[in-house]
């Protein structure tokens, strides 16, 4: 794992990937593959099981939708308004976070938690009965703006639940282990039940 600094736009990353973009997974060979769809897609062909995107048709279709969800609309409107402008504003050098754009994130989030807690009320994971990168894409999200302290756990508990079981798996403890430079974690971060 390797951290880019993308608005550098250094020669050599851009002719991994020409968007200047991460993520990039560069295979053993050299060959590099960007996007997140793409590189998750490739490593769910190749490494079949446990499969990301679920077992049938149905349940794949149900995955690729919720990925969506919260790639494009949660992004838009909580991770870009919160994370976007608290921290990476700062840390880019453009200027002071707008108020009006966090109240709109945590006036958003409270619409997303509660969709969490519906999906998680009639399925034992977001997509169904088994975890699949819908659950890891959503819990990605919620770790960015958790990190801020900036989600409202005690308003949604059925949320709570859900999160605390994928932030109790291995596989994502190393997420909570990451911290960004000059910005300290919520106490209750990495506390895998909190």
């Amino acid at each position: 794992m390797k951290t880019e600094a993308v608005w550098e736009r250094r020669q050599d990353f851009l002719t991994l990937n020409p968007t200047g973009e991460v993520p990039v997974l560069v295979e053993a060979d050299g060959t590099a593959l960007s996007g997140s769809d793409a590189i998750c897609e490739f490593l769910d062909e190749v490494h079949p099981e446990p499969g990301l995107y679920g077992r049938h048709s149905l349940q794949r279709a149900e995955v690729r939708r919720l990925i969506y969800w919260f790639d494009r609309k949660f992004n838009i409107e909580v991770t870009q308004n919160l994370v976007s402008e608290k921290i990476m504003k700062r840390f880019l050098g453009l200027g002071e976070p707008d108020s009006n754009v966090i109240r709109a994130g945590h006036a958003n989030m409270h619409q997303h938690l509660e969709y969490i807690s519906f999906l998680t009320d009639r399925r034992k994971w977001l997509a169904g009965d088994d975890m699949s990168l819908a659950d890891f894409t959503a819990a990605a999200h919620l770790s960015c703006v958790d990190y801020l302290g900036d989600v409202p756990w005690t308003e949604h508990t059925a949320a709570k639940d859900w999160y605390v079981r994928v932030k109790s798996r291995p596989c994502f403890r190393t997420l909570l282990e990451d911290h960004i430079p000059g910005a300290a974690p919520a106490a209750h971060y990495a506390n895998l039940d909190f």
